[in-house]
């Protein structure tokens, strides 16, 4: 993650302050779509106030996120709740390269759910909570993938937890004739296994950019979709062009703070049902 340098963290708060307009009001209007925000990184103590001001939930890692050697997060959980957040409760799952033979990818993702419920617990997170895993890479599952996510979902739901994922929504090119979509690839072969879909799609359109207002999560282009992840901090170039309204360096920043955030939105304040 890359933070701004000191000088500028005064003009980017001040920015960020006259620029977006708090979102609590229009959600109380629109029950339908809560926004919420996710990051590596636990903001800070003294910014839950004013991150509640904004945003109605947070992700929560139970594990240590993609490239950093600790979790911030932990213990962090009743602090949130006092300061009524929801949570989206994350773990981080495994590239494919960890996954490779002689790697036993399903006993991977059963040692790895078994983790995550041993987390979630220690956390205080209730049976019935989702746990969101976190497959970072897009395109159709290879299967090694396949068989570390099943086993992972297989898992967490007989530990009496629910289980999710996050994912791309955005349409992987496989060849000039064929595109894929890892959400619905997921989907697809998913069985009878019920999986909560949160999915990643920062293209504009259907991304509204670094907007404080929650759009529907049908609106990523994928009518199952719990929770959409509908813009990323830094700005993804490749996937993100069209998005004119993300501060110079790339990044979206909570408003009123220098705190950069990726944005989301649900069908429910507390999309985990963690609370």
């Amino acid at each position: 993650m890359i933070y701004p340098s000191r000088n500028r963290i005064l003009t980017l708060a001040v920015l960020a302050f006259l620029s977006f307009a708090p979102a609590t009001a229009e959600q109380d209007r629109s029950p339908s779509a809560y926004l919420g925000f996710d990051r590596n990184q636990y903001p800070g103590d003294s910014s839950l106030t004013g991150l509640r001001k904004a945003f109605r939930f947070t992700a929560y890692w139970l594990s240590n996120p993609p490239g950093e050697s600790s979790n911030t997060w932990t213990g962090k959980r009743a602090l949130l709740r006092s300061h009524d957040f929801g949570f989206l409760v994350l773990f981080s799952g495994r590239a494919y390269e960890q996954l490779k033979a002689p790697v036993d990818a399903a006993g991977s993702g059963t040692r790895d759910a078994g983790a995550a419920v041993k987390a979630a617990i220690a956390e205080g997170f209730p049976p019935r909570t989702v746990i969101f895993l976190d497959q970072e890479e897009g395109g159709r599952l290879l299967p090694e993938q396949r068989a570390y996510l099943h086993a992972w979902v297989d898992a967490v739901s007989n530990a009496g937890y629910r289980a999710g994922v996050y994912c791309s929504a955005v349409p992987f090119k496989e060849s000039r004739r064929e595109s894929v979509i890892t959400a619905e690839d997921i989907r697809q072969h998913a069985g009878e296994r019920a999986i909560v879909y949160w999915v990643a799609n920062d293209a504009c359109p259907p991304a509204p950019g670094c907007a404080l207002r929650a759009p529907l999560p049908r609106g990523s282009g994928l009518p199952f979709a719990s929770v959409w992840q509908f813009a990323q901090s830094p700005r993804r170039k490749h996937f993100a062009s069209g998005c004119k309204n993300y501060y110079r360096d790339g990044n979206c920043y909570a408003p009123g703070t220098a705190i950069f955030v990726d944005l989301d939105a649900a069908d429910s304040p507390d999309p985990s049902h963690g609370s």
